[in-house]
């Protein structure tokens, strides 16, 4: 679903990457996960980086809390996300619902909102810290994001974005299962042609939670000769701020994602349904070895 792009922007972004950058990593293999992994720090600095524009004390603050967060990673949520690649790897043999997916989907959204949670305390204090000159900087990077966002998901027609998510789709999927058939790529296809995904609609709620996280943090450095609101206050802002990121307060747009995320839970269950025993084991193997790589980093960088 293309509107999972913006869920979350700055901070929050950064650490579900510690969560997420398992997921990302699988594409290019298990010695590829380890290192990725391990400098997850460094790759969420550089992103956010891109973003506030750090300066050194910020930088090395920055590079420490992530590091810290890396470290808590390892010890609490490795193997909970061990388990979950278990839990998968247990049921890829046979078909599945999509309950089963959204309930999948549930477990992976606990893991990403227990780090937010650990990360909540420095993440306030980075958003305290930013001068006004840094929150432009932030603005004119959403504006970017947004010219590249129109450009995939605005520019031509419904062909050539169907196009694109088919594409996007089989690519993921291939990873797992090996080979499509041409009838497990009609599946996919005709999932996309099904869904309700609303390019429109995606956008402008991208706009609102930029505007919302561009208020918040303007609201928690103060204005200038006024002071500044207490670290209760901007914690309270904080989580106000996510809660509206994940839970649109836009009734469409929360309606729109509900189906969307319906949509997404049954065509992974379609197309997992579609595939041969073949297809299901390479799928099985490759769950495993993720899992093994979890646990192996759970003990060891």
């Amino acid at each position: 679903m293309a509107g999972s792009r913006h869920l979350l922007v700055l901070w929050s972004r950064i650490i579900g990457l510690l969560t997420l950058i398992l997921a990302l990593a699988l594409l290019q293999g298990c010695s590829a996960i380890k290192l990725a992994y391990n400098n997850a720090p460094e790759f969420g600095y550089w992103w956010l980086d891109g973003y506030a524009d750090l300066d050194d004390t910020q930088s090395a603050r920055v590079r420490e809390e992530l590091a810290r967060l890396l470290l808590w990673h390892r010890n609490t949520e490795l193997v909970k996300i061990a388990e979950l690649l278990q839990k998968t790897r247990l049921l890829a043999p046979a078909d599945t619902t999509p309950e089963q997916v959204c309930s999948l989907f549930a477990d992976v959204r606990k893991r990403i909102d227990a780090v937010i949670a650990q990360a909540e305390a420095p993440a306030v204090e980075v958003m305290m810290g930013l001068s006004a000159t840094q929150l432009a900087h932030i603005e004119a990077k959403f504006a970017k994001n947004n010219k590249e966002w129109q450009a995939d998901w605005l520019a031509g027609g419904t062909a050539e974005r169907h196009a694109r998510r088919l594409k996007s789709s089989v690519e993921r999927s291939e990873q797992f299962y090996g080979a499509l058939e041409e009838r497990q790529v009609a599946v996919l296809r005709a999932s996309i042609q099904q869904s309700g995904f609303d390019p429109q609609l995606s956008y402008a709620e991208q706009q609102r939670r930029q505007r919302d996280m561009l208020q918040t943090l303007r609201q928690s450095i103060g204005a200038p000769g006024s002071a500044k609101p207490s670290v209760a206050q901007a914690t309270s802002a904080w989580r106000a701020t996510l809660d509206r990121s994940i839970n649109s307060p836009t009734p469409a747009y929360r309606a729109y994602f509900d189906r969307a995320l319906a949509d997404s839970c049954r065509s992974f269950a379609q197309l997992h349904n579609s595939t041969t025993p073949e297809q299901r084991e390479r799928a099985v193997r490759r769950l495993a070895a993720y899992e093994r790589d979890a646990r192996e980093l759970a003990l060891k960088p």
